[in-house]
């Protein structure tokens, strides 16, 4: 039969001073131990077979009637089969997880953009991530917990500029489901995403394809690409030079405005623009026709200026700058378009192989199986391609003869 320990008064138990472990009965496994002057009370118990030691904190912080509580309910557990000390270990982890998980959302968003800005293109794109955000989602859901966040909060953003401001809804609700996704791979929510678009709000919002359809960019007909390149021929200045350019590569505006003479090889007629000005994120190789050629020899270079095409301030020339000279002289379509243009007169008036088209305009072909096995990017074939297109643009026709 098994010893009684007689219960200790909280008197007995405050003039223990010599080094030991203590039983203080009251519940079966509680002692108090002293070492080196300290005290802290102890529950011994075994479980499967094993002993274990649980600390209940030390005394005389936790009293002799708190120590005996938290024994008692240890005890409890132990005789449920539960080992008290992982039962702690899984709360405790509980708590802390729940304190991690306590993120605003416009801090997570914060955090989001200053982890990913730094690979988007350009400070534009961070810009407009932050100005959306603030303007339509924070006012309703920044101040809230992500790990709260569900889809009544996502519709109450997305929902009264659906159907009004349809592009930008779809934008922000493809922000907010990235940074929610953030905040779920940093432990801070649990469950699915409530922005996310497939099998979710897909079913309650309208298609935003239906409610404004994807408008293309302005382009100008293949038929009176000649003339419109004629009229460009005639005007001075940088922009009108840049489009000409632009026109007889079909390259996109970005790239044309920020090109530097370091990329161009005239001797080789090939113009290599580099990875971090790709819209791809590749290296694209651009065979330079002789009018492409031409037109670049005859460019001014101005000492330690770098650009091909530089503005009056010697740096590149701004986003708008070939717009204005479209719209100043009612071209009736934006630099973009020449893209089309290009598209449309390889598929309507040529016979060129479509992948090879495609590599022209920088676009991708391949899926990754595919990509795996093509190491080439068709230069040959794609400067057959570009000269045959320049010499369609740049023909002189009967109009402009006159």
């Amino acid at each position: 039969m098994p010893k009684r320990i007689l219960e200790k008064t909280s008197l007995e138990v405050c003039r223990l001073r010599s080094d030991g472990s203590y039983a203080v009965g009251g519940v079966s496994g509680l002692y108090l131990k002293i070492e080196g002057g300290s005290r802290s009370w102890v529950f011994r118990y075994v479980h499967d077979g094993h002993r274990r030691r649980m600390g209940l904190g030390s005394y005389p912080l936790v009293g002799l009637a708190e120590a005996r509580e938290a024994a008692r309910n240890a005890l409890k557990l132990r005789l449920g089969g539960v080992d008290p000390l992982q039962a702690r270990q899984a709360q405790r982890e509980a708590a802390r997880l729940a304190i991690a998980r306590q993120v605003r959302f416009d801090d997570a968003a914060e955090a989001f953009i200053a982890e990913h800005e730094g690979t988007w293109r350009s400070l534009k794109h961070a810009k407009q991530w932050r100005s959306t955000l603030a303007t339509y989602a924070f006012p309703h859901i920044g101040h809230l917990q992500v790990a709260d966040i569900g889809q009544a909060h996502v519709l109450q953003v997305l929902a009264p500029i659906w159907k009004t401001k349809t592009e930008t809804a779809s934008r922000l609700r493809g922000r907010i489901e990235q940074v929610l996704d953030w905040a779920t791979a940093h432990g801070h929510r649990t469950g699915p995403n409530p922005a996310r678009w497939r099998s979710q709000l897909e079913h309650i919002l309208a298609d935003p394809n239906k409610l404004a359809p994807v408008k293309h960019h302005a382009a100008v007909p293949v038929a009176i690409l000649p003339d419109t390149y004629q009229r460009l021929l005639a005007m001075d200045g940088q922009s009108a030079r840049a489009l000409r350019f632009l026109i007889l590569t079909a390259a996109r505006s970005g790239e044309v405005r920020g090109m530097v003479w370091s990329e161009v090889d005239l001797e080789a007629g090939l113009w290599t623009v580099p990875a971090e000005r790709m819209k791809s994120n590749r290296e694209h190789r651009v065979p330079l026709s002789r009018q492409a050629l031409e037109l670049l020899r005859a460019q001014p270079r101005i000492p330690s200026v770098e650009h091909v095409f530089p503005s009056n301030r010697k740096g590149p020339l701004s986003d708008m700058a070939l717009t204005a000279v479209m719209r100043r002289h009612e071209l009736g379509a934006v630099p973009h378009g020449f893209r089309s243009t290009f598209r449309d007169w390889a598929g309507e008036m040529t016979h060129h192989a479509r992948d090879a088209v495609e590599l022209c305009l920088a676009h991708a072909i391949d899926t990754r199986t595919e990509a795996a096995y093509r190491r080439g990017d068709m230069l040959e074939k794609r400067a057959a391609i570009m000269q045959e297109w320049a010499d369609f643009a740049s023909a002189e026709t009967t109009e402009m003869a006159r």
